[in-house]
């Protein structure tokens, strides 16, 4: 071999180690993951729908005030999830990229802006249990350790710009795409405002055979379409619907409203009004603010219109629950509201005069 080939050879080997060291890391889980959620949606992150386990090492756990699990597949869908619910940052897990076990997210020592592509942004964050790791890892990737606090204040300056930037993408690529999907693999008549969060409908899509078979990509940007696009369009077809403007939060839970439009009630205070994510925390602010109401209203749960509040029925105790589980189910017509009454096994049908504060709260229970 002549001097020259070996010169050759040599770079291209300490060429291919620099290239290994920075692309050997990778987000996918190599162990049987630990998953927190429930149900057949567990392995789907609630806020975007994509694949918790081929993002296991920037993935998140929390628990909301009512004691639900929630997994995301990063510190961007948590802080999303942190501004509609109170989450308790004492109560927040994150998977150590070593190890890929939960870990304490306050005690993790994070790397902040390596070499590895972020999930759900620019910048990437990974937790590690200890600083050897952490320190071994930004040797190989660069970056910088800082602490959870440090890592979630720049996760919430940079989601407005994640969120354009990958609102962007999606408008580009991956709603036509779904679009697509959805015309040619999938049942026409998906009803898409029964379900509460995009992992539940992923999971309908597949446990129900709602489609065609469909790799993860193809199933992620259905799921994109129909939850984003396809859904509020539908609703809009809907003449005398209840309209929630995307800055309103229920003042019972704190939700923001218009995510969950099957289940949107509204009182107003002549031209003031507030928008609740469902009959029940509608009515546990009614029974404190009574005075100077001209108006209640609720949606049907079959027509989806807006009804006089004080004109409807009401199904209490079925098998289908709202944004916030059990819920009392508006109906315009009492002949409905009886039949969807014995079709989900509810307790009662009453009217609104019937309503008491007891029934209302015994719904929690």
């Amino acid at each position: 071999m002549t001097i020259k080939k070996l010169f050759i050879l040599i770079t291209f080997l300490i060429f291919q180690s620099f290239a290994l060291n920075a692309t050997d890391f990778s987000k996918v889980s190599t162990l049987e993951p630990i998953l927190t959620q429930k149900g057949p949606e567990k392995h789907w992150c609630p806020i975007c729908g994509m694949d918790i386990k081929m993002f296991y090492k920037t993935s998140h756990a929390s628990k909301l005030h009512n004691d639900t699990p929630r997994q995301y597949c990063s510190m961007r869908c948590l802080v999303v999830d942190m501004q509609e619910y109170g989450i308790d940052t004492n109560n927040i897990q994150v998977i150590d990229a070593k190890s890929e076990k939960l870990i304490d997210a306050n005690t993790a020592f994070y790397v902040v802006g390596s070499k590895i592509q972020g999930t759900m942004t620019k910048l990437s964050k990974l937790g590690f249990k200890n600083e050897a790791d952490a320190k071994e890892f930004v040797k190989k990737n660069k970056g910088k350790i800082v602490s959870f606090e440090e890592a979630l204040s720049q996760a919430k300056k940079s989601l407005k710009f994640d969120i354009e930037m990958l609102s962007k993408k999606k408008e580009k690529k991956i709603y036509p795409m779904g679009k697509k999907i959805y015309a040619k693999a999938c049942k026409q008549d998906i009803d898409l405002n029964s379900y509460i969060e995009i992992n539940e409908l992923k999971a309908s899509i597949k446990k129900d055979k709602l489609c065609k078979p469909l790799k993860e990509k193809h199933l992620q940007a259905l799921s994109l379409y129909l939850w984003e696009v396809k859904r509020f369009g539908d609703l809009k077809q809907i003449e005398d619907g209840i309209t929630v403007s995307k800055d309103e939060k229920c003042p019972i839970c704190g939700m923001f409203v218009y995510k969950y439009p099957r289940w949107a009630t509204q009182i107003f205070y002549g031209d003031k009004h507030y928008s609740f994510d469902g009959v029940k925390d509608m009515m546990k602010y009614y029974f404190d603010n009574q005075e100077g109401i001209t108006k209640m209203l609720v949606l049907d749960y079959y027509s989806q219109k807006a009804i006089d509040a004080a004109k409807a029925y009401y199904v209490l105790g079925s098998d289908i629950y709202g944004p916030m589980g059990n819920e009392l189910i508006a109906f315009e017509s009492e002949r409905e509201a009886k039949t969807f009454y014995m079709d989900h096994r509810a307790t009662e049908v009453i009217s609104f005069d019937e309503i008491t504060q007891n029934k209302v709260y015994k719904l929690d229970e």
